[in-house]
């Protein structure tokens, strides 16, 4: 059993289709390289957390032998979700499941590449310091990842659909962790937004 004061468990959210970045679907964007880099959107997003903390899940979906390679090549641990195209919470569950020792979790986004290790740092502080959620927060926007207190768990559970922690943060409320990193509020969403800034 988990002791408070153990580091959080990461969870890398690497399931959803992007279907915005490629209607088609041939083109992951979670494997496309980022600007002037020889990293993929999925590597530098995995790499973050890796060097953050020392377990971290990551969850795909069936069939997606590259994106679970490298993940692994990145420190991760794949889960993979059966249900996936159910939504986000299905992701949250599978690997939910798979630590229910976890005292802490930090859930992260796989098309988030340009959050700073420090940001993770400084949101497990939040959580070793008793905040119940907690989430970085640049220029006034709250951003990823969050960080969940296993007490947590439960309503975790209950999600459904694409409801990810933003109900649960409204409900609750949250502990803004202030930071100097733009990255928690950039996403891959669609492929313009890997044009270089």
């Amino acid at each position: 059993m988990a002791t408070a004061t153990a580091p959080p468990v990461g969870i890398l959210l690497a399931a959803g289709r992007g279907r915005r970045f490629d209607p088609s679907g041939t083109r992951k964007k979670l494997l496309q390289l980022l600007p002037g880099s020889h990293d993929t959107v999925l590597a530098a997003s995995a790499r973050t957390l890796t060097a953050a903390l020392p377990r971290v899940l990551a969850v795909v979906r069936p069939g997606d032998d590259d994106v679970a390679a490298v993940l692994r090549a990145a420190g991760c641990e794949a889960i993979v979700c059966a249900d996936a195209d159910s939504g986000m919470a299905a992701s949250l569950a599978a690997a939910l499941r798979a630590v229910p020792e976890a005292a802490s979790l930090i859930v992260a986004l796989g098309d988030m590449p340009w959050v700073a290790p420090s940001t993770v740092q400084a949101v497990a502080h939040a959580l070793a310091q008793g905040a119940i959620i907690a989430a970085p927060v640049y220029q006034g926007r709250r951003g990823n990842p969050v960080g969940l207190s296993a007490a947590l768990l439960p309503a975790l559970l209950a999600l459904r659909g694409d409801e990810g922690a933003r109900g649960l943060i409204e409900r609750h409320g949250f502990t803004a962790v202030p930071v100097d990193d733009a990255g928690i509020v950039r996403d891959v969403d669609e492929a313009g937004d890997l044009t270089p800034r």
